[in-house]
């Protein structure tokens, strides 16, 4: 899928629509299973590239995988985890895959080699590489980046304050902390998503938790159970803001995580005079789930501070399209952070210009003033690789004069397989899928 062209539809969405289920869970899962004594099941797998990585790492470390449709059964290797030898593991574009793996493997045996694609090697390491070493692993990067060696040892716990929050870091410590002697305590800014800690629980790992920090005592097993995934919030995100800005839509998207520390967009929507519902709110294998239900409003101009970002990092592109048709003026602050994902998502935003949006990128952030409804022009971006990119243009294009030509649409398979047929499904007029 090269270029696809996404156009106005010719009326509002209206749909009951599931999502792919949750990408960051997804990964925990995977990791943790193969960690694990015993089989852990994994249903509503999404089955995106990004997961795959993580998927691949597992195989190559030693555990078993049975796959049908969307379950993943994993035998998980437990102590025998790795190999004394020296292993190399594809992370594709996954930040993720390479971080968590990273800290799953610094107490193993043998020399694992993580590298990844051309975005992926432009992304930050010595962030998980640095704890890594004060526990005692030996891990050099290439200047800061991918390809990525680390040479198990036996670890020692650290009492380690994150510089910025992220959730992969923190994740990283943990599952590392899991080998190590002694209690391995992590400390962070702001609070970041907690799917590891609720996922360590559900596994029967025991914690320690206290305002700002979480800890581990070393030496435990997870024990492998059933994990449910619940629909990635994050995916919702785009189609939320379709519905929002399409007139007479109204969507319904059943079974939807919605994790305390990833609803920062919907709150921020709200903010903007969003209608979304939240029903049936209920808990799955640790994490609560609920019914989102969404229509068409007008939305208005808000500030989006440093202290909200982490809880809306992921769906920051998708809430500058909604801020482009909002009235008046959004101002994000804080985001630096989106400078250093699979592309420098602020860079990118910019191209909301080439669509007749007035915008301004600051160095952590961007102004946007909104067209206060109004369509917006048509005109081709790139994706830059990106798959949040590629989504948030194509959501662009549902209000669009002749709609938006995103280039290298392909990408949305990252994380949402079928996203731009699922706009088709809704009526958009999409041409290249």
């Amino acid at each position: 899928m090269a270029t696809v062209r996404v156009g106005p539809p010719p009326r509002g969405l209206a749909a009951t629509l599931g999502v792919p289920g949750d990408k960051s869970i997804a990964h925990r899962a995977l990791l943790l299973g193969a960690l694990a004594e015993g089989t852990t099941t994994v249903s509503g797998f999404p089955g995106g590239a990004d997961v795959l990585s993580s998927l691949g790492a597992i195989q190559a470390l030693g555990a078993r995988i049975e796959r049908a449709g969307d379950v993943v059964r994993i035998e998980g290797a437990g102590s025998r985890l790795g190999s004394e030898g020296r292993v190399l593991i594809d992370c594709g574009n996954s930040g993720t895959t390479m971080r968590l793996t990273a800290g799953l493997v610094a107490g193993g045996p043998g020399t694992v080699v993580l590298d990844g694609d051309h975005s992926l090697r432009r992304r930050p390491m010595e962030r998980v590489a640095a704890p890594l070493r004060a526990m005692g692993a030996t891990v050099e990067t290439t200047a800061g980046h991918a390809p990525v060696t680390v040479r198990g040892a036996a670890l020692g716990a650290i009492d380690w304050t994150l510089p910025v929050p992220s959730a992969q870091v923190k994740s990283a410590i943990l599952l590392a902390g899991l080998g190590a002697q002694g209690r391995t305590r992590v400390r962070e800014p702001l609070a970041s998503r907690d799917h590891t800690e609720r996922l360590l629980a559900h596994l029967g790992v025991r914690l320690g938790r206290a305002a700002g920090s979480i800890e581990v005592e070393g030496g435990q097993r997870p024990l492998g159970a059933a994990i449910a995934l619940p629909g990635d919030v994050s995916s919702a995100a785009f189609l939320v803001v379709a519905a929002l800005v399409v007139p007479g839509s109204e969507l319904r998207l059943p079974d939807v995580g919605v994790n305390p520390t990833r609803t920062g967009a919907l709150a921020i929507l709200r903010r903007m005079g969003a209608p979304i519902e939240v029903v049936d709110t209920h808990d799955v294998a640790g994490e609560p789930r609920a019914e989102l239900r969404v229509r068409a409003a007008r939305l208005h101009g808000t500030t989006v501070t440093p202290a909200e970002v982490p809880g809306a990092i992921d769906e920051l592109p998708i809430l500058c399209v909604a801020a482009a048709l909002a009235e008046g003026e959004t101002t994000i602050t804080g985001a630096g952070e989106l400078r250093v994902k699979e592309s420098d998502r602020i860079a990118a935003l910019e191209q909301l210009r080439t669509l007749g949006v007035a915008i301004t990128a600051r160095a952590d952030g961007l102004v946007i003033h909104g067209t206060g409804g109004r369509r917006l022009a048509g005109g081709r971006v790139e994706s830059h690789g990106d798959h949040r990119i590629a989504m948030a243009f194509g959501v662009a294009g549902l209000v669009a004069e002749g709609g938006v030509e995103v280039a290298d649409a392909g990408v949305a398979e990252v994380s949402f397989p079928g996203f731009f047929a699922r706009l088709a499904q809704l009526g958009a007029a999409v041409e290249g899928v």
